[in-house]
């Protein structure tokens, strides 16, 4: 799979790696040109088309349009207020789990990411048990942040805190501080000698992680769309109702591209500070850096990260327990016991809501081996030696093309899922790719967000693995499948998994291209919670509470798996 060097000096390397570069990036690219590209451009084009010619004009009406005018400036404002708030609240954590040893650490870790594979409706369903009406806090004191845009603001908080504890967490905790140590020693205060000595350091960290939670809040659809009622709206959420309740396919088409354009943008800076981050440090063992909390100031930074913690992260999810189990009569299982059957006449599903548990987790399955495939496959082209550099001095176009390709792997994290789930409807409906009515059609979607993760977990074990360590295996007659199979694999084993699991957790989560794609008796766990959100009555209510809450142990369960199978050392962005 990898070039020897000993071929590379023979002049046989290029040729060789631009075949074994083409073979692999096959598939990935099949995959993203079948069921990404084309149904988006799909339904770019049936919005932007009339009578065969491409209507451009539309972008002036449309952006000219005071209310979307409103939804773009509301977009990007709450995008910033959140990644702002998140940094500010997430970085003493960060500062926490990367420096300070104490009990229980290792657990505590993986219940700070439990809110970010959750699905955004189950975090709006949280936040809606706390402090919606009817929630906690209205019993308690009457007070209701739902169509709050601070309810927005806390719950996409809740939801990115772990992107910035891992992202800049894992980094921090790998930095050296002998440096910071000897900035001290030479007169700098224990202020200065950070900001001159950690801060330029961990700059490339927090500007991906900043890069990352812009992104996941700048297209936040669930959240919105719960708890922003008809007053807030994002871009994702306006393409939403504006594909499903109005047909203006128009109207979406340019917001779809809109989005586009600025998710692109904020892909390709966020490449290139991962790249700074991965050429310019200097990493030590992350247990060797983490010790005992010392002092007053931060056993009390300490306590602090813990109630930040408490309050912000396992509050919602104890509350949504908690209203699950709460009826009419007091406490008991009431919801639960009638999740098993079809309900009453006012039912929202044809078929026993419970029955969205085992869709979920069949289509998750399958989602996960066509995620871990094409994400592998990705990820291994991605960690092919580069090419050299032509007479001209010139870097190859196939170079230059598998690095614009790591960027276009993060694409289905921030281009609309609704336009590719509407995508998918009006695209695949002839043969030999007529999928409408297949069992198929849920998974494929589901992948398209697994894939990122997958290739964003596995792209740093595989870049570790020593290249001579494949060199040997070449000079001994190994072929390059072989070579990865015995050199590789025992390597990476273990990133594959914890790959894998995220794609799992994540696809159990797709919202919002699966809400268009599933088909009304076999709804997914999401799409089941955001339906009995719909209407009225205690027993939908009760019944959205109680899917919600089997979905987040489900999915703090996959976790915990991960957890114990991560890596001490492991600094990966997720």
């Amino acid at each position: 799979m990898v070039l020897a060097r000993s071929e590379v000096a023979r002049g046989r390397g290029p040729a060789k790696g631009t075949a074994v570069r083409l073979g692999l990036l096959a598939v990935p690219l099949a995959f993203f040109a079948l069921f990404f590209a084309y149904p988006v451009v799909a339904i770019v084009g049936r919005g932007l088309k009339d009578g065969g010619h491409w209507q451009f004009g539309r972008f002036g009406e449309v952006l000219g349009d005071p209310d979307i005018a409103h939804v773009l400036w509301f977009t990007v404002w709450q995008a910033a207020a959140s990644t702002a708030l998140t940094l500010l609240i997430a970085l003493p954590g960060a500062y926490v789990f990367a420096r300070f040893e104490f009990p229980g650490k290792q657990l505590l870790r993986a219940v700070v990411a439990v809110p970010f594979v959750l699905p955004t409706v189950v975090v709006g369903t949280a936040f809606l048990a706390l402090a919606g009406r009817g929630g906690l806090l209205d019993e308690l004191w009457g007070v209701r942040l739902d169509t709050s845009v601070w309810a927005i603001l806390l719950a996409h908080v809740f939801f990115n805190y772990a992107v910035v504890v891992r992202t800049v967490g894992g980094l921090w905790g790998q930095l050296d501080p002998r440096q910071e140590e000897a900035a001290r020693v030479l007169g700098a205060g224990r202020l200065a000698a950070w900001r001159r000595v950690t801060l330029p350091a961990l700059g490339p960290a927090v500007a991906a992680a900043a890069l990352m939670v812009f992104l996941f809040t700048f297209t936040s659809f669930g959240v919105v769309q719960i708890l922003g009622g008809p007053t807030f709206s994002t871009l994702e959420v306006e393409i939403y109702r504006q594909t499903a309740d109005f047909l203006d396919l128009p109207t979406a088409a340019v917001l779809t591209l809109v989005q586009f354009a600025a998710v692109l943008g904020v892909l390709a800076v966020h490449a290139w500070t991962v790249r700074r981050r991965e050429s310019t440090l200097r990493l030590v063992d992350a247990s060797r850096t983490a010790r005992r909390p010392r002092g007053g100031g931060q056993w009390a930074l300490l306590w602090g990260t813990l109630a930040v913690i408490a309050v912000l992260l396992l509050a919602p999810l104890v509350v949504l327990v908690e209203r699950s189990f709460a009826g009419p009569d007091g406490y008991s299982t009431a919801f639960y016991t009638s999740l098993r059957s079809a309900a009453s006449a006012d039912s929202t599903f044809s078929v026993a809501p419970l029955d969205a548990l085992w869709n979920s987790l069949a289509y998750g399955a399958a989602a996960t081996v066509i995620a871990v495939v094409v994400g592998g496959l990705a990820a291994a082209v991605l960690t092919l030696p580069r090419l050299r550099r032509g007479p001209s001095g010139r870097t190859p176009a196939i170079s230059r093309f598998v690095r614009g390709f790591d960027v276009l792997l993060m694409l289905p994290l921030g281009v609309s899922a609704v336009t590719v789930g509407f995508g998918f409807l009006i695209s695949l409906d002839t043969p030999p790719l007529d999928l409408r009515a297949s069992w198929w059609l849920v998974p494929l979607a589901q992948a398209l967000v697994g894939v990122p993760f997958v290739v964003r977990t596995m792209l740093p074990v595989l870049r570790a693995v020593d290249v001579r360590l494949r060199e040997a295996a070449a000079v001994l007659g190994a072929s390059p499948w072989r070579a990865w199979r015995e050199v590789d694999l025992p390597l990476v084993r273990r990133a594959l998994l914890i790959a894998a699991g995220f794609a799992f957790a994540v696809s159990l989560g797709e919202f919002g291209a699966t809400v268009f794609i599933a088909r009304p008796d076999r709804p997914t766990l999401p799409v089941a919670v955001a339906r009995l959100l719909g209407r009225a009555g205690e027993t939908n209510y009760g019944q959205a509470m109680a899917l919600s809450t089997l979905l987040m142990v489900v999915c703090a369960g996959a976790l915990l798996v991960l957890e114990r199978l991560r890596p001490a050392d492991h600094s990966g962005e997720f």
